[in-house]
């Protein structure tokens, strides 16, 4: 995700699905929606343009910013899929090339120290500390011990940094530029990194996402902490700004003080097909806001801004010389196969985009919905509600009927309305959790093509470390100095971490 979002990779996180909602296939880590993706997206980036903003290219050498751009479990085939729907609701020719297209330069491979199959930290870890570690590690090695950061190398060196996701921040993809812990679920840990409580001191200048839970102490509604740390305090302590309202997001200006803190949602923000925009703002709208804010930051300054984001956009490059884009994907999620078949006779080849198209709320929302319903004609609640109203589908079997009457629990009946909707479709799925392809390299701007090809996923954090002229094995010497244990949790804390982060899932998995 994932659960999450960009121009079209607008994915969002981490094991990400939302495939419309198709959604359905979705999991706890993803809210990326690997599919949502976002299509919505790719429209705002014609929003994106920043163009207007004044800055003015002199014969000296421009200053770098850094825009990396990871749209979570967003495969080959989710890029082929949102293409092809694009054309389908725009009535675009065959042959229209969208944004993405245009700057594709290769393919990554996604494999971790440990599998082919790679999880999101051991993604993010390959990106941001350009090395290859564990599923589940956090900008760690193999040995966990902790490795600097392109993010934590940039700031050295004087660099404003920035990330912007629609997951929890102490997500696996935003953690792994901004903290040091063995294991993803040690979230509580995360979020007191990510606001300078470590070795390094405060590191990251602007934070916007989801994931509030984890800043609040336990014995506050909505906290998902294990213990009575008030992180929101001292993030205010180490001089945040913060907020997190739509409304106090829309009060930002460009000359916005840094550092800010903005988390809008206790857990993961919405897939975009079921966001309020009351509520929350959209990737694209966070995207926008903060490079305005951060060209301002910076506009005294010799060094420009690295930022993180979970997506897709080249305006605000085109505009700014010394400015390179990288968008990638950390793994590919789902399996998802364009093309599905669904009788014994040999599959008709058909492309049946209607179908997703009249899909309104994802399958998490509308089996929740199921869940809550405690009236007398739950079989009409299902069919107008759930089905019509919800996934578009109006011809359900007797069969899907009577399953959905059953009592089942809440990610069993996600991933069957999702299954509904993609039987229909004829889209194949082979997995929940991610797989091991490679994934499609996008990237824009000065030296980009020395990306080109089938590189790895480390070879990119090597190039942003080139390209900004970072330093990370002396991040990497100061993170270990001193028999270093701040990432370190016991055996014992640990174990019990993930087994509740298991049973958290199963209610609670976007």
């Amino acid at each position: 995700m994932a659960r999450s979002r960009s121009t079209y990779d607008s994915i969002k996180d981490e094991e990400s699905e939302t495939l419309l909602d198709l959604k359905v296939h979705t999991r706890r880590q993803n809210r990326k929606g690997v599919f949502l993706i976002l299509l919505s997206a790719l429209v705002a980036a014609t929003v994106f343009i920043l163009a207007n903003s004044t800055a003015k290219v002199s014969t000296a050498s421009p200053k770098k910013n850094v825009i990396l751009m990871i749209s979570d479990g967003f495969g080959p085939a989710s890029q082929t899929f949102a293409r092809s729907y694009y054309q389908y609701i725009n009535k675009l020719p065959y042959n229209y090339t969208t944004p993405l297209d245009e700057i594709l330069v290769g393919s990554s491979r996604t494999r971790s120290s440990n599998s082919l199959v790679t999880d999101s930290a051991a993604g993010a870890t390959a990106f941001a500390c350009a090395l290859k570690s564990y599923n589940a590690a956090i900008a760690v090695d193999p040995s966990k011990a902790p490795c600097g950061t392109v993010l934590e190398a940039a700031k050295h060196l004087g660099y404003t940094t920035g990330l912007v996701v629609t997951s929890r921040i102490t997500h696996a993809t935003p953690a792994c530029f901004s903290s040091h812990v063995v294991h993803r679920d040690l979230e509580h840990i995360i979020a007191r990194h990510q606001i300078g409580d470590y070795v390094l001191g405060r590191q990251v200048d602007l934070l916007l996402g989801g994931g509030r839970c984890f800043f609040l102490p336990q014995n506050v509604a909505g906290s998902c902490r294990p213990d009575d740390v008030d992180v929101l305090e001292m993030a205010d302590n180490n001089g945040f700004s913060y907020i997190q309202s739509r409304k106090e997001f829309d009060k930002l200006k460009p000359k916005q003080k840094l550092p800010l803190l903005g988390l809008f949602t206790l857990d993961h923000m919405s897939y975009e097909i079921d966001r309020d925009s009351k509520l929350e703002p959209s990737l694209a709208e966070m995207t926008a806001k903060t490079l305005k804010i951060l060209t301002h930051a910076t506009k005294s300054s010799d060094q420009g801004f690295f930022l993180m984001i979970e997506g897709s956009r080249i305006d605000y490059v085109k505009s700014h010389p010394g400015t390179i884009m990288i968008s990638v994907s950390d793994h590919e999620t789902g399996g998802l196969s364009l093309a599905r078949q669904n009788t014994e006779a040999y599959p008709e080849y058909r492309w049946i985009p209607e179908v997703i198209k009249r899909v309104k709320q994802s399958a998490y929302i509308l089996s929740t919905e199921l869940l809550a319903y405690e009236g007398n004609d739950k079989e009409r609640f299902i069919r107008e509600k759930i089905l019509f109203g919800g996934l578009g589908i109006e011809n359900p079997t007797e069969e899907e009927i009577k399953w959905l009457m059953e009592s089942n629990v809440q990610l069993a009946i996600e991933f069957y309305l999702g299954t509904m909707v993609s039987k229909r479709a004829e889209i194949g799925w082979a997995t929940h959790g991610h797989s091991g392809l490679d994934v499609n390299l996008y990237a824009y701007g000065a030296g980009t093509e020395s990306l080109r090809g089938n590189v790895e996923n480390t070879n990119i954090g090597d190039f942003i470390s080139q390209y900004l002229g970072l330093n990370l094995q002396k991040i990497t010497h100061q993170l270990n100095q001193n028999n270093a244990s701040f990432h370190m949790v016991d055996e014992v804390t640990l174990d019990s971490l993930i087994a509740s982060d298991i049973m958290h899932y199963h209610h609670h998995h976007h």
